[in-house]
């Protein structure tokens, strides 16, 4: 038998020699809370459309449903990538231990409050909800700062983005209003990560993955066409946010459309489709200038918000975090960067949630059999997820190779 010194010089990267493994590296806790989460959220949403169970009723669970995916579910994931990438672009330590800990208390107390609204009151509520977005902040603003890593204060950007809408949304609920402008907002902050971050990560990847096998027909590298297309988009989704039925809105989203699909092109992605886990990345950005036009369409009269609020956040912003968590985890794991048969139908099971929520709207008539499909889909492709990475995130053990893995 290996003594301790032994087996903790074996240790995979992200594990830690002290303390529990779920709090060694940031993606370990919230990658498998935001999984567990989303199907938990969902399940309490279907159950008060189909049976009428109250989910914070006082809060309205229309809005707590739209809520928790927006700042409940999706804000979790993003810690979890954060906390494990910002220390590769700094060279600083991650956060880990007992700082973890606690700020996935709060991020847990959030949830707890919010579902209890009825019980102790909104305004508490939602102030409980409100720390989590802006105590990350703070963290990834020092780990940048200190690392001087000025060009990633874009990310810090969007997450102070975030923070505000998070709060704007509670007081548009709070003096009874809808929150459509803090959800739009909130959109609007993810897929603009999704477009600085993958913009960054996708044409890397690719470019490793082409020079395995010694071509040169790498991605274009990241240059002032880029930047120009995240600036459209940015200008596009706050002319969403203020006028969603205005001409501007209309024109820049179909320009940030079109640059979009070009800058997609420009990677290459078609020539990963034989590796999945890195595939899905591509597959997974194309919902952004379907987005896009999608915006285009609703300021022409020609599509409902609320179709285009599930392209992007189905398709767009939950695609793209399931394929991020499923590379990190086993990245940060120790294990291959191939994806097995199961996490293959996950992505599969997540795209045709995307492709098929948005059709409730444009079909009333098949709305609730439409809902149940994409709710089932949901619920299996992030249960899925929690069934076989689980293992990985809470144990430090190396479990057996899985056939197709």
């Amino acid at each position: 038998m290996k003594n301790t010194s032994d087996a903790t010089r074996d240790l995979p990267r992200g594990m830690s020699r002290t303390g529990p493994v779920l709090f060694s590296y940031g993606f370990r806790p919230f990658f498998l809370a935001s999984a567990l989460w989303a199907i938990v959220s969902i399940a309490l949403w279907m159950a008060y459309l189909s049976f009428g169970v109250p989910v914070a009723s006082d809060y309205g669970t229309l809005y707590w449903h739209a809520h928790e995916m927006l700042f409940g579910f999706a804000p979790a994931v993003l810690a979890g990538f954060l906390l494990t990438a910002i220390p590769n672009w700094t060279g600083r330590l991650p956060i880990a231990g007992r700082p973890l800990a606690v700020l996935f208390a709060i991020w847990c107390a959030g949830r707890i409050t919010m579902l209890l609204s009825g019980s102790i009151g909104i305004v508490p509520a939602a102030a409980v909800d409100s720390l989590f977005l802006p105590v990350m902040l703070l963290i990834c603003a020092r780990e940048v700062v200190a690392g001087k890593k000025w060009k990633d204060l874009k990310v810090i950007a969007g997450l102070f983005t975030l923070s505000l809408a998070n709060v704007l949304f509670h007081i548009e609920v709070i003096a009874g209003a809808g929150p459509e402008l803090a959800i739009r907002f909130g959109i609007g902050a993810y897929v603009l990560l999704v477009t600085i971050v993958g913009g960054r990560i996708l044409p890397s990847f690719t470019r490793n993955w082409i020079n395995q096998f010694g071509r040169t027909d790498f991605p274009v590298p990241y240059n002032s066409f880029d930047a120009a297309t995240i600036i459209i988009g940015a200008v596009a989704f706050v002319l969403w946010a203020c006028a969603p039925d205005s001409t501007a809105a209309c024109g820049t989203a179909g320009v940030a459309a079109v640059l979009n699909m070009i800058r997609l092109v420009r990677w290459r992605g078609w020539t990963t489709w034989r590796e999945p886990i890195l595939f899905v990345l591509h597959a997974t950005f194309l919902f952004v200038p379907f987005g896009f036009a999608a915006i285009s369409l609703q300021a022409a009269g020609w599509l409902p918000e609320v179709a285009v609020l599930h392209v992007f956040a189905i398709g767009t912003i939950s695609m793209m975090m399931l394929a991020v968590m499923t590379r990190a985890t086993r990245g940060h794991t120790g294990r291959k960067l191939k994806s097995s048969r199961m996490t293959n139908v996950s992505y599969v099971l997540l795209g045709c949630v995307a492709l098929v929520r948005p059709l409730a709207e444009l079909i009333p008539a098949l709305s609730t059999e439409i809902l149940a499909v994409a709710a089932i889909g949901w619920t299996a492709a992030f249960g899925l997820f929690a069934l076989e990475h689980a293992p990985l995130l809470w144990s430090g053990r190396k479990p057996l190779t899985m056939r197709g893995g």
